[in-house]
């Protein structure tokens, strides 16, 4: 058997085990606090974001990425002056990017935050509303299910036994007459 403890100055008993390293709020060790504050630096909020590849996902690709080829051209036969030609592809690009960027600048932040809490309120209902629903749902019509399953064993499978038993017994023949 272990040894007895002594009663803590408090009176208890038995004390808390106390751990080497503390515990995870008031690290005794230095090593402990340095893994911590290096796990907090890789939060998820203040993650490093790329200010190179804007689209790792690919999202975009098939919807928004609009070149000035994509949007005018000039069939055989029908050219329009080549200087017009380059002053109307800059035109196009140059706009483009400016009026995008003018545009996220404006709205970017406040689209940026009806975004955030939209995203925010669907996560919080699918958490904690449609998710408990579904299982709560599984839940019950398993019960159904059961219930169901044996009113079926229970009242219909004798008589379709007995119909089945009534209509074995059944002979047809065809005949052919010329």
């Amino acid at each position: 058997s272990p040894p007895a403890r002594s009663p803590s100055p408090q009176g208890f008993l038995y004390t808390a085990p106390i751990r080497e390293q503390g515990n995870i709020y008031k690290p005794n060790n230095k090593m402990m606090a340095d893994e911590l504050s290096e796990k907090a630096v890789h939060d998820v909020h203040t993650k490093e974001i790329d200010l190179v590849n804007r689209d790792p996902k690919h999202l975009n690709d098939d919807v928004v990425k609009i070149d000035f080829e994509d949007v005018i051209a000039e069939p055989e036969g029908t050219h329009s002056f080549d200087g017009i030609w380059k002053a109307s592809f800059t035109t196009f690009t140059v706009t483009k990017y400016w009026f995008y960027r003018l545009l996220s600048a404006i709205f970017g932040i406040p689209m940026a935050l009806i975004w955030g809490i939209y995203f925010a309120i669907l996560s919080f209902l699918h958490i904690w509303a449609v998710v408990p629903c579904i299982r709560s749902y599984l839940i019950e019509i398993q019960c159904i299910s059961r219930v169901y399953s044996i009113c079926i064993h229970t009242f219909c499978d004798p008589l379709f036994e007995a119909i089945g038993r009534m209509f074995s017994s059944i002979r047809a023949t065809v005949r052919k007459e010329i």
